[in-house]
């Protein structure tokens, strides 16, 4: 998987700035990167970029110059971790949360924003304006809609499966299951094997920046409704192992890299 300068950046914030405050020096961060082969142009191109849509802000360390989490960014850290480091994973008696709304046309670009974070919520489309997600996703939601001034335009309900079709066989018109199982193997393939205690920090940067969209993209569905050759188990056991392995080792490195 290959990974853009800005979202390794963001990875870098996301493991080790908020244990330094929240703010990391700019020459710390160009080292960082460089062990991922990223120059300092690059580097300096992708904080500029993550400044602009708000994630960070100009800083101080120790009189040089750096670049601090905003409050913004560091919600959004935050909201990340859970779902990035414990992954949720539903059973079949949770039950459903609908999303049912309804945006104005003149509104298109609401409408635009609510199906892209109800996506990145892991919802799948049921019907034209009706979204579907396991239940625990009940308390993400409501935060996202709140958080987006979406809430006027959305019901959230509780429900139950009561279709004629097997459930199994309605989720895969909902996700496009095909898509996620083909990203879990090429998280799998890419990352298997041993990368050298000496290539512990760039291995797990990588590894985490590759990780980190998918449990977003995945709903977290009952084992029961899903192929039992799941890609998706073995990637959550592969990224446990690389984080017994690699973080470790990687978080001394990137402290001698960014002087934090």
């Amino acid at each position: 998987m290959a990974s853009s300068p800005r979202s390794l950046i963001v990875t870098v914030f996301g493991l080790y700035a908020r244990e330094a405050g929240g703010t990391l020096p700019v020459s710390g961060l160009v080292r960082v990167l460089a062990t991922l082969s990223v120059d300092t142009q690059a580097v300096r191109a992708a904080v500029s970029r993550l400044k602009r849509r708000g994630m960070l802000e100009p800083s101080k360390v120790d009189g040089a110059a750096g670049y601090a989490l905003t409050g913004s960014g560091r919600r959004l850290l935050a909201e990340g971790d859970a779902r990035i480091f414990h992954p949720p994973r539903a059973e079949l008696s949770d039950g459903w949360v609908l999303c049912v709304f309804s945006v104005p046309e003149t509104m298109r670009a609401k409408r635009h924003v609510l199906r892209g974070k109800l996506t990145w919520l892991g919802f799948g489309q049921a019907a034209p304006g009706v979204w579907i997600a396991p239940a625990h996703t009940m308390d993400a939601a409501r935060a996202m809609l709140a958080a987006n001034d979406l809430a006027g335009y959305v019901n959230l309900f509780r429900s139950d499966y009561c279709g004629d079709a097997p459930v199994a066989e309605a989720a895969r018109q909902w996700w496009d299951l095909p898509r996620l199982e083909a990203m879990y193997r090429e998280f799998i393939d890419a990352l298997r094997g041993d990368p050298g205690a000496d290539q512990a920090l760039p291995a797990w940067i990588r590894a985490v920046t590759d990780w980190r969209k998918l449990p977003f993209l995945d709903p977290g569905l009952p084992r029961e409704l899903l192929p039992a050759d799941w890609p998706g188990h073995d990637a959550v056991t592969l990224f446990g192992e690389l984080e017994a392995d690699l973080a470790p080792a990687a978080a001394a490195h990137a402290r001698r890299l960014l002087g934090v």
